[in-house]
């Protein structure tokens, strides 16, 4: 079934909408107090494990409420898909999929590279997505409309950039410690073989590669909120989005995000030698 423009208008209207509630919820708590919890106190892992620290905050799940509740009151035939309130009817024809704040550990350390991930899915297949960085005022927005940056009531369109080789390429990953051996050696290599590697920006490296900035971006164990919303705004933009098979994405979470699609078959020379 394919969707009517004047829907895709009035949905991709409301994306924006919910990413002003999400922000509205969101600001009061950034470089404040913003109620940390871990959620990965009592479940044993080592400490040297990258998700033994799991923090949330407050503005987490107020976020996320207030986004439910703006999807609830609008399109109550929906479902959603978030990561702190969990599922409701995910087999729906359109479901939303939720991270209010993508880079819990930028957050609370009062970085400005934590975003907000509003994905929908159209007969399961991601369709529209947005990358927010509300702090800055940006809006990463893709889908069959187009890829574009909205800041106040301005707006660009966003296009990735040529990029050949991967030794001409400007990469990102969160965090080395993410990946397992045999993934941390394909990381290395990739990296190795790079031009520049960035670290540390969490998703809005995806919302780079939109805006023509950066070239790739691999990560791993990365959950359906943390990929759904990429997919839309890089591939509206001119990109690719592949697991590390070549595939497309899947809840195995090894994720290849790039600008240039010539960069995949280089990257999964290494990338694929780890692929689950």
């Amino acid at each position: 079934m394919t969707l009517a423009a004047d829907h895709l208008a009035q949905l991709d209207a409301f994306v924006i909408d919910l990413n002003r509630a999400s922000a509205a919820a969101i600001l009061p708590l950034f470089r404040a107090d913003h109620g940390l919890e871990d959620k990965g106190a009592g479940k044993n892992l080592p400490r040297d494990s990258h998700a033994a620290f799991d923090p949330v905050t407050e503005a987490d799940r107020g976020a996320e409420a207030a986004i439910r509740q703006l999807i609830a009151e609008r399109y109550p035939e929906h479902g959603v898909i978030g990561e702190e309130y969990g599922e409701d009817r995910p087999d729906a024809e359109f479901v939303w999929v939720l991270d209010p704040i993508d880079g819990t550990r930028a957050f609370i350390s009062g970085l400005p590279l934590w975003t907000t991930l509003i994905a929908l899915r159209h007969e399961a297949r991601p369709t529209v997505g947005v990358i927010a960085q509300p702090y800055l005022d940006e809006i990463f927005i893709g889908g069959p409309s187009g890829a574009r940056l909205l800041r106040g009531e301005t707006q660009t369109p966003l296009a990735v950039r040529s990029c050949e080789k991967l030794t001409d390429a400007v990469i990102s990953t969160t965090d080395p410690d993410i990946f397992n051996g045999a993934e941390l050696g394909a990381w290395t290599q990739v990296r190795a073989t790079a031009r520049l590697a960035r670290l540390g920006c969490d998703a809005y490296a995806y919302a780079m590669v939109a805006a023509g900035k950066m070239d790739l971006v691999a990560e791993t164990s990365l959950k359906p909120w943390d990929w759904s919303a990429l997919v839309p705004v890089i591939e509206a933009a001119g990109g690719k989005v592949v697991n590390w098979r070549g595939a497309a994405p899947d809840d195995n979470g090894q994720i290849l995000a790039v600008g240039d699609a010539r960069l995949i078959d280089q990257a999964l020379v290494t990338l694929k030698r780890a692929a689950i």
